[in-house]
């Protein structure tokens, strides 16, 4: 690749955004607003009943947050003519034809006037309903390909998806596609149309003998970790974005495709400032239930390599890719992580939770200062499964573990054998991650990395290299500190 420059590669281009209230959409618009404001226009796609209320999402969920106080500091007065200048909130949703947007001539303006589209939007629950997530991760991609064919103008496709889409794999894992029909399991073919047609019938199915809201809920996220452990994925959001990458590869004809495959996304390591974060983001449960003495026992294999990467690298990433793959007619994959280069393991992240709890203890509800225990690992599921088994009170104190991870399992009450099968589904959501022995290969990754650092007045402006990061200095300084701040409110 030849020495690039990024800032160069987005002055004057147009856009488009999905999933634009997403936290890693966020923070790729704030990173293009603040480093380059003669880019020319940003279209952020949100779900709204109009324009207006689509501007309203965008102002109260993205431009107001704390994420955004270095771009409004900087612009002060300006803040909102700027906003207005760069930023087209369009109403719509990815799981729609043309994205569902219904203002013809708005559609027909983005269509002559995008050079990129970016797809942020995703269902990342892990047993999210099976026709919710394959409308959004499987037939979103795929709308958004068809979108992006209809821009005259296109200069390339970038669709997010995630490092997981490899399942359960060990080893050294690839910047591969997943061609479409392939999967894990090797003993079956996957037809994806199919698959649309077994979640239709299922839905009439289900409205043909009445069946309420739980019910339908119930059916439908049960319908999904089926299909998706029957093909060898270990959840349903993976296999759902499984399917989308495959979608795209097969039908993207000469449409110029990067997928960019994260890990796990924590917070920013520098920009717009360390530690910003929004939600519970996969071991973050974890990290805050033991900051506030819920968990005392961990359900992980303690020589497990745990991938993350902070959320302004994971952009960066994004940023040089795009400037580095410009109309090059081809698909390529990167993985952004950290396994492979500068790697941490579980053990790592309880021992500087630990050291930050014991020196910044978080204050119970009665003012008072909590005291986190040393904490405990069970190193085997079969280990945990008894453990829940032998103890009458136990399985209430796992299912409150659980719905640290997940609000949807909040306050739910079920009797003792429920309460057992809850816990130990829930365990088996979050085992493949807990016990993951894979790699990720980052071969492209490097290359890119290698490409920026040709270019060094902006190489510390787009900086992604995993190597830069101090794991020690990082969660205990910037990202558990971020946490507590900014989740927790603390």
């Amino acid at each position: 690749m030849a020495s690039i420059s990024p800032l160069k590669f987005l002055k004057d281009k147009t856009i488009l955004v999905t999933g634009a209230t997403g936290f890693l959409a966020k923070v790729f618009v704030e990173k293009i607003l603040r480093i380059q404001p003669n880019v020319k226009k940003l279209y952020l796609l949100v779900r709204a009943r109009d324009s207006n209320f689509a501007m309203k999402r965008i102002f109260d969920e993205v431009v107001e947050t704390e994420l955004f106080r270095v771009v409004r500091d900087e612009l002060g007065v300006n803040l909102k003519s700027f906003i207005s200048e760069k930023i087209v909130a369009v109403a719509g949703d990815v799981s729609d034809t043309n994205l569902g947007v219904k203002d013809s001539k708005l559609m027909e303006e983005m269509w002559t006037e995008i050079d990129l589209v970016l797809n942020f939007a995703a269902i990342t629950n892990f047993d999210e309903r099976y026709d919710y997530a394959y409308k959004v991760n499987t037939m979103g991609a795929f709308n958004v390909l068809n979108f992006a064919k209809n821009c005259i103008k296109i200069n390339m496709l970038v669709h997010v998806s995630t490092a997981y889409v490899c399942g359960e794999r060990s080893g050294l894992i690839l910047e591969n596609p997943i061609n479409i029909g392939e999967a894990l399991k090797k003993t079956c073919k996957l037809e994806i149309t199919e698959e649309n047609k077994l979640i239709e019938e299922k839905l009439n199915q289900l409205q043909a003998k009445g069946a309420g809201q739980i019910e339908l809920a119930s059916t439908m996220t049960d319908l999904g970790i089926k299909r998706a452990t029957f093909y060898g994925w270990p959840n349903t959001y993976v296999f759902t974005k499984a399917m989308g990458e495959m979608m795209l590869g097969e039908y993207r004809e000469n449409m110029p495709l990067v997928i960019i495959r994260p890990t796990m996304i924590t917070s920013t390591f520098a920009e717009p400032f360390p530690g910003w974060i929004e939600g519970l983001r996969t071991i973050d449960g974890a990290i805050a239930g033991y900051g506030k003495g819920k968990l005392k026992f961990l359900l992980a294999n303690t020589k497990s390599i745990f991938d993350v990467i902070p959320a302004d690298m994971v952009v960066n990433s994004i940023i040089m890719a795009m400037a580095a793959n410009t109309q090059q007619n081809s698909q390529i994959i990167y993985h952004i992580g950290s396994s492979r280069t500068n790697p941490i393991k579980m053990t790592d992240i309880h021992k500087f939770s630990r050291q930050y709890f014991i020196e910044h203890p978080l204050i119970n509800k009665y003012g008072k200062p909590v005291k986190v225990c040393k904490g405990r690992f069970f190193n085997t599921p079969a280990s945990f499964h008894t453990w829940i088994r032998i103890s009458y009170v136990m399985p209430l104190k796992v299912l409150k573990l659980i719905s640290i991870f997940n609000k949807s399992y909040r306050g739910i009450c079920i009797d003792h054998d429920k309460k057992i099968k809850f816990a130990i589904r829930l365990v088996e959501l979050y085992k493949p991650y807990m016990f993951f022995r894979g790699i990720f290969d980052d071969t492209n990754s490097q290359n890119l990395r290698l490409t920026m650092e040709e270019n060094a007045q902006e190489a510390n402006a787009f900086n992604f290299n995993p190597k830069d990061i101090d794991w020690e200095d990082y969660f205990i300084n910037t990202h558990i500190a971020g946490l507590v701040k900014y989740v927790l409110k603390q």
